[in-house]
C-alpha cells in the first residue's frame, strides 16, 4: 500500500469520529463582539478545496482582515500539507501580540 493510502486509511476513523453535524441555530445566532474584529487572525486558503469555494475563502479572510497564506491542497489541508499548516501556526504565534 502506498504511503499516502496508508496515511488516509489510518486517519479515516479519526476523521469520521470527529465529524459532527453543525447546529442549525448557527444560522440565526448573533455575535456582538467577534474576535476577528479586534484581534489578529490568520487564514490558510486551500486552493484545491472542493468543500469551500476558493473565492469564498478569500472573501471570508479579507472580511476578517486576516493575514492570508495560499497553499495548493484539499479541504483536509492539515493532512495533505501539515508542514505548511504548522508554519502558519508558528508564524501566527510569533507575530501575535495577543
Amino acid at each position: 500500500m502506498p504511503a499516502t493510502a496508508a496515511l488516509v486509511s489510518a486517519l479515516a476513523p479519526v476523521s469520521a469520529d470527529s465529524q459532527v453535524p453543525w447546529g442549525v441555530e448557527a444560522l440565526t445566532g448573533t455575535i456582538s463582539d467577534p474576535a476577528w474584529s479586534h484581534k489578529p487572525s490568520w487564514y490558510m486558503v486551500a486552493t484545491d478545496d472542493k468543500m469551500i469555494p476558493v473565492p469564498a475563502q478569500r472573501l471570508m479572510s479579507k472580511r476578517a482582515g486576516s493575514t492570508v497564506v495560499e497553499v495548493a491542497g484539499s479541504h483536509a489541508i492539515y493532512v495533505s500539507k501539515p508542514q505548511d499548516v504548522a508554519a502558519l501556526i508558528e508564524r501566527a504565534a510569533k507575530d501575535s501580540k495577543v
